[in-house]
């Protein structure tokens, strides 16, 4: 039998149309492995795009709900919470205040209700590195933003203050309560690390948050020394200075305690709060 001949030309009066780029390769084969992978690019790109625009337009919203929980926790750590208040409102109560932590005093460098203060410790600009880093941070910023509370007659009630450091599987932020005396605290609270159920992430619990009401950061016998401890026994100056470590979460535990003790330290807030014992906020 003879090949068929594919050089023939068309019949007479039949019109010849070549096959566009689309349809030849819609024609091939499914199991073409071609096909199959500009299939798998394309769909690869339209779920990315629809990824992208649905990032970017639920990011005000994000922000927004980001914001709202930093003022919960902030709320809370101060004891002004209850089921159904109005968070914002209650919240307009703080003074925010971006503070120079070299020199405890504030600045007006920056907008407090703008100022990041996760950007300024990455910003070599604005920050600095650690040699002697206990709470293995990396890079400790020169401004923070610190909230006070104050009485209805204007006197100074509490300071809330910004604290970070790693634990076992992650950095814990968190905030600090400190008292008008600027050495009693009144509650601590993390509001977000990755640390293990049940263990580690029992910094959450409110029976270990209540521990830290009434414990005092320094000595009150005249040398000042900071003596608050996150340990399973209590520090030589008493238990007044003392939150039992979590059980079972040892690492954590003294990753709470060297981000408290340096934050408390003369590197962290100790400018400031010698301020507020002298009664000069």
């Amino acid at each position: 039998m003879n090949p068929p001949d594919r050089d023939l030309p068309a019949p007479e009066g039949e019109v010849v149309t070549s096959k566009g780029f689309l349809r030849r390769f819609l024609d091939t084969p499914a199991d073409n492995t071609a096909k199959t992978m500009v299939v798998a690019l394309g769909l690869c790109f339209v779920a990315s795009m629809i990824v992208s625009a649905a990032a970017v337009s639920l990011r005000p919203l994000q922000e927004q709900n980001a914001a709202l929980d930093k003022q919960v926790n902030i709320v809370q750590v101060a004891g002004l919470y209850e089921d159904g208040i109005d968070v914002a409102e209650t919240f307009e109560a703080f003074e925010p205040h971006v503070l120079e932590l070299a020199t405890g005093e504030f600045t007006d460098q920056f907008d407090p209700y703008q100022f990041d203060d996760r950007a300024a410790a990455d910003d070599v600009t604005l920050s600095a590195p650690l040699d002697d880093d206990p709470a293995n941070i990396g890079r400790q910023a020169n401004y923070v933003t610190v909230y006070l509370l104050r009485n209805e007659d204007g006197s100074l009630d509490k300071v809330i203050l910004p604290v970070y450091g790693y634990g076992l599987w992650s950095t814990l932020y968190g905030f600090i309560a400190v008292e008008e005396d600027g050495n009693t605290i009144y509650g601590l609270q993390f509001y977000e690390h990755a640390e293990t159920p049940g263990l580690g992430a029992e910094v959450d619990n409110p029976r270990w948050k209540a521990l830290w009401n009434d414990k005092l950061l320094r000595t009150d016998d005249g040398k000042g020394e900071l003596a608050i401890t996150v340990a399973k026994t209590a520090p030589p100056a008493g238990e007044d200075y003392h939150i039992d470590a979590l059980s079972g979460a040892t690492l954590t535990s003294r990753g709470v305690d060297n981000l408290i003790r340096f934050w408390m330290s003369e590197r962290g807030f100790e400018p400031f709060l010698e301020r507020v014992r002298a009664g000069e906020i």
